[in-house]
């Protein structure tokens, strides 16, 4: 996700309430205990702005341990890992380069020439790993790009990007659904773009007209981050000034040809000022949340997920996480073991928690590390 300065890369109410859009939830309280533990993570990538590199870790028996550090030729703007967790593409004003993953180690590839000149802002490989798709505040545009699922570099030399335009320039987060049938881009007070994907054409977007402004935002609202859940079934946009108290999740029920029905009690206030970044855990029980709260510390905060008479329900955990400051991505490690979290304002940059053994929805803090000023943050997910 970019917000102004700062990128974000991908890896997570009840019935008769309907319609009192900002109804009393529960208050719930903030922890900031350290619980250690001996878990390992899977690879994942920080990009630290203050050197313009990519630096690779892991979480070695409960200890931060970097792999290595590379540097990336022009300055990096954003940057996300390929579903296979093979290519790790890295935008900089240069333009998009790609690099092979290795064991967590990273090859730059296509002979170290750019794949594309577009200074992205966000990007997302789909599942198929046939096309990259990558927006920039600088043109308005949403691009297909199509890869080779071998190398992740161009299909050929003659491939030709497809592109639609987007509502303005704003552009703060992209996501495709699990089953590469549609994007979502969250474009700040313009709304949430959504759009009809089909892999196997040679223009992806040809199948169906794109929509624009699939959600428009709640009053005084603005989109600045949007999710789909790994089993395709609910999209959650996060929006600032989307309650009175501040950020709030909208959550929709995904249909079958791209409808999008907000589910009861939605929004719900999300913790903070702004939403920056959402979560849906794997297992699809529950969703995080990322919030910014100006200068002080941000937050996660998480919603568990019913289903009920084919109705989905979501309800606030009783406490909240604390992050560093202007927490900007949120991801899952490949081993599911942790949730990593970086903060563009530091103090710390990165946070990892561990899912609790009492209560396994509920996140422990169990780490924090301020080396490199990250603006992103990637994972083999």
């Amino acid at each position: 996700m970019k917000t102004a300065k700062w990128v974000w890369a991908l890896l997570a109410a009840v019935p008769f309430l309907g319609g009192c859009k900002d109804f009393w939830q529960a208050p719930s309280s903030t922890t900031t205990t350290t619980t250690a533990t001996t878990l390992s993570s899977g690879y994942f990538f920080v990009l630290d702005e203050a050197t313009s590199q990519v630096i690779s870790y892991n979480i070695a028996s409960g200890v931060l341990t970097e792999v290595a550090s590379y540097s990336v030729p022009s300055s990096p703007l954003a940057m996300t890992v390929s579903p296979n967790h093979a290519f790790l593409y890295v935008s900089s004003l240069n333009g998009i380069y790609v690099y092979t993953i290795s064991s967590g180690t990273l090859t730059l590839g296509n002979s170290g020439a750019v794949i594309a000149t577009d200074p992205a802002t966000v990007m997302a490989v789909d599942g198929t790993y046939s096309w990259l798709l990558e927006a920039s505040g600088a043109t308005g545009y949403l691009y297909a790009i199509p890869i080779n699922s071998s190398t992740g570099d161009l299909a050929s030399s003659t491939s030709v990007a497809q592109q639609v335009p987007l509502v303005g320039k704003t552009i703060d987060q992209l996501a495709i659904s699990p089953n590469n049938k549609f994007v979502f881009v969250a474009c700040g007070t313009n709304g949430t773009a959504a759009y009809a994907f089909t892999p196997a054409n040679t223009n992806p977007f040809a199948s169906a007209a794109y929509v624009v402004n699939a959600v428009e935002n709640t009053t005084a609202g603005a989109a600045v981050s949007v999710a789909v859940d790994s089993s395709n079934r609910m999209v959650y946009v996060g929006e600032v000034d989307a309650v009175s108290s501040g950020g709030g999740l909208r959550a929709f029920a995904l249909g079958a040809t791209g409808g999008l029905t907000e589910i009861s009690g939605s929004p719900f206030p999300s913790g903070g000022t702004g939403p920056y970044s959402i979560l849906p855990k794997t297992t699809n029980d529950v969703v995080y949340v990322g919030n910014w709260n100006g200068t002080s510390a941000g937050n996660i905060t998480g919603f568990s997920i019913t289903v009920s008479n084919s109705t989905f329900l979501l309800t606030k955990l009783s406490s909240s996480v604390a992050t560093g400051i202007r927490p900007a991505s949120l991801v899952e490690d490949s081993n599911a073991d942790f949730v990593l979290a970086e903060s563009a304002g530091g103090s710390p940059y990165l946070s990892a928690y561990i899912f609790d053994k009492t209560t396994p929805t509920q996140l422990d803090l169990t780490l924090t590390d301020s080396t490199f000023a990250g603006i992103s943050l990637a994972s083999e997910h």
